[in-house]
């Protein structure tokens, strides 16, 4: 649209020099309070659970709440920074985050809990994109960006590896509820910074803003984690409390999609995935969640069921990976621009894959020296693969989009991770079962009961005692380090898919002097996405090269 003023000239209207870099300061603390609160709640279940006495499927709403709302309105409030303005949905995304912890910290109840988690996930949603796409304003130029985005995941690998460490020494000194209280002094010295420092910026307002199409997306989003929620619980896909969740979800995201593809002003432009480096960079970072999200949990019931390790004690054992991700997100930029994305991702999906069957060699004892070599590869390389991964992403679109480019990645995280828990708890149960189902000495209904977890066949073995307690406990034990083999296995062999997807991306990084727009879309025919003008890193800046 002419005489449309472009968010990179905004950006530098409203930042200059080193300003930019005290922006993203506060971007990253944003994003670091809510990467936080994803995690830190878990080690405090135990203690939630002795204080509020929730049922079992209340405290599965307190500790799911959080994700799934967040994951289901990431597009919405994406969508929605784009046309009202990206800070202005920050800033009431810190006071609603701010709120909702108090009352999480103070809830007297689980139902309380649960809906102060949900709203908690409300100001997660407005922020995550937020921090995102106003990044991609504030950076204009791509060497620059790629270093804010390296710090920008580097952060979110901190939070999300911190919060156990965190949420152990807090509930270990003071009262659950801590683990909420923290966010309340960080978020009043946050919002009047981020109203001072945070520049505003828009992407194209044009036609009115599709609501029912934001309603639809979320409602599709959040149905489908519901179902996938259920199959990582152990549901069989013919449930039919499993089976409907995951067709209606799917069904409202087909029509989304189909929506927008018609609409002359669609929310997300879906024109966008017809760019292989946009495609590609998303089925990226689908697959490195999916792979080890549910990876993670159950390395931690490993940590604290097979080894006996506290739950302080397992956070700072995931403290190696998190410095590991650190140090990739530091030299991300410069590996980017050296090797390009096709190698920096593909080389990443190969290290962490090789980290993963590294672990295969950890058995019943502790080998602390191997965990803690495995967990630094596996940081290092999960870090390379989601900084080449986001960077591309966030450079291929549009600046009128990028909020809901933030938002379609953010999403596809949330995907990646939700459907990675399903996945591998369902290979892990698969491998696990058939190792207590029958143990001699021990009664039928003890095995069954048995076969649904690790915890569970302790608190069996618990209470029958004598010898078929030990053998109960032991095949238990036995069955869980073998499951657990069978899963790094099938998680390597989704990293190893990774690496050969991200042979789509360019072999070299390239930055555009200019993004221009893309063209306006029409209903009467599709239009595809016209090729933007690229030129060499070292031509637009003047100096140095880019990656081959």
């Amino acid at each position: 649209m002419a005489g449309t003023t472009t968010d990179a000239a905004r950006a530098r209207a409203t930042v200059g020099g080193a300003n930019r870099w005290v922006v993203l300061v506060v971007l990253c603390v944003s994003l670091l309070l809510v990467a936080l609160d994803a995690t830190v709640l878990h080690v405090a279940v135990p203690s939630v659970t002795e204080d509020l006495r929730p049922s079992a499927t209340a405290l599965l709403w307190i500790v799911d709440a959080y994700p799934l709302v967040c994951a289901a309105l990431l597009i919405l409030f994406g969508t929605l920074g784009d046309r009202i303005g990206r800070r202005r949905v920050l800033l009431l995304g810190y006071g609603i985050f701010g709120a909702a912890s108090a009352v999480a910290a103070l809830a007297g109840s689980a139902e309380l809990l649960i809906v102060a988690r949900a709203l908690l996930g409300v100001g997660g949603a407005m922020i995550m994109p937020a921090t995102l796409s106003i990044l991609r304003a504030v950076f204009p130029d791509r060497r620059e960006r790629a270093t804010a985005i390296g710090v920008w995941t580097a952060t979110a690998a901190i939070g999300a590896a911190t919060g156990p460490v965190l949420g152990g020494f807090l509930v270990q000194h003071f009262w659950w509820g801590s683990v909420f209280l923290i966010n309340i002094p960080l978020m009043a010295l946050i919002l009047p910074l981020g109203r001072k420092l945070l520049p505003e910026s828009k992407g194209s307002a044009d036609g009115p803003w599709d609501v029912l199409g934001a309603l639809m997306a979320a409602a599709g989003v959040l149905i489908l984690v519901l179902g996938v929620k259920r199959l990582g619980a152990g549901h069989g896909v013919m449930d039919i409390w499993t089976l409907a969740p995951l067709c209606v979800g799917t069904a409202l995201i087909v029509l989304f999609v189909r929506r927008q593809k018609r609409r002359t002003h669609p929310l997300v432009d879906m024109r966008m995935f017809s760019r292989p480096t946009f495609s590609t960079s998303v089925g990226c970072i689908v697959l490195a969640m999916l792979a080890l999200v549910g990876l993670e949990l159950i390395a931690v019931q490993y940590l604290q069921l097979v080894l006996g390790l506290s739950p302080l004690e397992t956070g700072l054992r995931l403290l190696p990976l998190t410095f590991a991700a650190m140090a990739a997100g530091a030299t991300g930029s410069h590996t980017l621009r050296r090797f390009g994305p096709r190698t920096m991702v593909a080389c990443g999906f190969a290290l962490t894959a090789g980290a993963v069957l590294l672990l295969v060699m950890m058995g019943q004892h502790d080998r602390p020296a191997l965990l803690t070599c495995a967990f630094i590869v596996l940081g290092f390389g999960l870090q390379t693969t989601l900084f080449g991964a986001y960077e591309s992403m966030l450079s291929e679109a549009p600046a009128d989009c990028a909020g809901g480019a933030a938002a379609i990645g953010e999403t596809s995280y949330q995907l990646g991770a939700g459907m990675g828990i399903a996945l591998l708890g369902s290979v892990m149960n698969a491998a696990y079962a058939p190792g207590v189902a029958d143990v001699p000495g021990v009664p039928d209904t003890a095995s069954a009961g048995a076969t649904n977890s690790l915890g569970e066949a302790y608190d069996i073995a618990a209470r029958l005692g004598g010898p078929a307690g030990d053998a109960l406990r032991s095949a238990a034990q036995h069955s869980f380090v073998h499951g657990l083999h069978v899963t790094l296995l099938v998680s390597a062999g989704l990293l190893v898919l990774g690496a050969v997807a991200a042979l789509r991306l360019p072999r070299a990084m390239e930055c555009a002097a200019q993004h221009p727009e893309l063209p306006a879309q029409r209903t009467d025919a599709p239009l595809a996405m016209a090729d933007r003008p690229m030129v060499p890193a070292a031509e637009a800046a003047g100096s140095g090269r880019a990656g081959h």
